[in-house]
């Protein structure tokens, strides 16, 4: 009767939230270029499909669609507060000033004379600016070409020491925005599609010279917003802050086919307060997947990934896990709560993964209130998973796996409830489960695998392995940590 009501109370709190519409592609594919900006100034640029475009951009018009009766400097404030701190939230208010300037939309190669169809594709990427906007409307799409030679080679992350794919330099991404402060990407489900396929077969077929680019990256830049479009067919990640703070993914939908190799869907890399909310990812590789550098050169850059939050999201995940920390995470991750998750048809739904030379840690942890339907591995802990940048790694670096509580969370048709290997001699600890109830497809008996971990667990079914089963009271560390997100809410 217990396990009953809890597995009821668990399915009141989570409502997974629906998919977001499906992109309307166009004929006509409107066309931006590269251009020129005063960093001092917050710039609006409106991307459209239409042929008919006016010439001057409705600032005002464009202001009432997103809710304010002008277009402001953003006011931030994201915050995830963990072992000792007592409130958090995820918002972003538009500002009372109003942006001074709008541009022609004939500045960024679109012809606004209702005749000429704006169909011409992104021929090399290109940078944003500080204090701008990017809108596209309904039924504007901004496409990478699939010409290799048309996207720059850019020097490697400072905490990865070389790209995600192969050594030496990276290809650099569609959209990039390097040092900057306040920039939004905007619209009502416009598009951005990286044509991706084309560089999964050269990555297949080991016809890559340089990695493959991502959709969307930042770098070292704060105040960020993406929200309100859909991603499709990245050649690898689609959305990447790295080295940021302050960042909101709100509303967006994420889409690459499901035999697409190591297409992550959002990155938090090396950054901080960060929320991610509304969005609804379906990839080839990790849906959600959090990291921090890349052994050795993670460990020097020494830029964790903390204060995290993730709320009402739909993840699935061909080949990797829905939500997964690492296997990368040498500059450790710390303070994340994940809640109302609804993970489905997936390969593992959370995941954690390092192995011996990263160092880092992963730490102070909470997800909560969550459902996952057809998954084959509901939770891994795996210790001995991914490989190395080079053979300099060191590895007397152990990583660190503790204070991890996974508590309210439902599951059915899972094949694996737990699958927990850590390092021998330096086994994962204050492991915490708490009123989990996953109906299996195998012998419930077997549905449980342990080796060098440590925790406690209480209303967990299938009864999990003996490692895992110490009495949660016992502990100080365990569900005390969850004390302190009691108060976190998204706005």
């Amino acid at each position: 009767m217990i396990q009953k009501k809890k597995k009821e109370a668990a399915e009141a709190v989570v409502r997974p939230p629906p998919h977001l519409p499906q992109p309307e592609v166009p004929a006509g594919l409107a066309r931006l270029a590269p251009i020129s900006h005063d960093h001092e100034e917050h710039r609006l640029i409106q991307w459209s499909a239409s042929a008919q475009s006016p010439s001057i951009i409705d600032v005002a018009s464009i202001g009432r669609f997103l809710g304010a009766s002008s277009i402001g400097f953003g006011v931030f404030n994201v915050v995830v507060k963990g072992s000792g701190g007592s409130e958090g939230q995820c918002t972003y208010k538009q500002g009372l000033n109003p942006r001074p300037h709008s541009v022609t939309i004939t500045e960024f190669g679109a012809v606004g004379d209702g005749e000429t169809l704006n169909s011409v594709a992104f021929q090399t990427p290109f940078n944003l600016t500080s204090h701008l906007t990017l809108f596209l409307e309904k039924g504007a799409v901004i496409i990478g070409t699939q010409e290799s030679s048309q996207w720059p080679i850019v020097d490697p992350l400072p905490s990865y020491g070389q790209g995600i794919d192969l050594p030496g330099g990276r290809h650099r991404s569609l959209i990039n925005g390097h040092n900057l402060t306040d920039v939004v990407i905007t619209g009502n489900n416009g598009v951005i599609d990286g044509q991706g396929s084309i560089w999964w077969e050269w990555f297949r077929s080991r016809k890559l010279n340089y990695s493959r680019p991502h959709l969307v990256e930042f770098t070292d830049s704060q105040d960020i917003v993406i929200s309100n479009l859909s991603f499709l067919n990245s050649p690898a990640w689609s959305i990447h802050p790295v080295y940021c703070s302050n960042v909101i993914v709100q509303n967006i939908t994420i889409q690459t086919s499901p035999d697409s190799p190591f297409t992550d869907g959002i990155v938090p890399d090396s950054s901080s307060n960060m929320c991610i909310e509304d969005c609804s990812i379906s990839v080839g590789h990790d849906a959600i997947a959090l990291k921090s550098g890349w052994d050795g050169y993670g460990i020097s850059y020494a830029r964790p990934t903390t204060e995290i939050q993730i709320t009402k999201v739909a993840l699935q995940s061909a080949a990797g896990a829905a939500l997964a920390f690492g296997s990368e995470m040498s500059g450790g991750i710390s303070d994340v709560r994940a809640e109302q998750l609804y993970i489905y048809d997936s390969s593992t739904g959370v995941s954690f993964r390092t192995t011996l030379g990263r160092g880092g840690f992963v730490e102070k942890t909470v997800i909560s209130n969550s459902v996952l339907e057809n998954v084959r591995e509901a939770i891994r802990f795996d210790g001995h998973s991914g490989g190395h940048p080079d053979d300099h790694y060191d590895p007397s670096e152990i990583p660190i796996i503790r204070k991890i509580t996974l508590k309210s969370i439902v599951g059915s048709n899972i094949s694996v409830a737990g699958n927990f290997s850590g390092i021998e001699n330096d086994p994962f600890t204050a492991l915490c489960l708490s009123d989990l109830n996953f109906t299996v497809n195998s012998d419930p008996s077997s549905s449980w695998s342990c080796s060098d971990v440590s925790g406690y667990s209480e209303l967990v079914f299938p009864e999990p392995c003996s490692q895992l089963q110490s009495p949660s009271t016992n502990s100080s560390t365990c569900f005390a940590l969850d004390d302190h997100y009691n108060a976190l809410a998204v706005a």
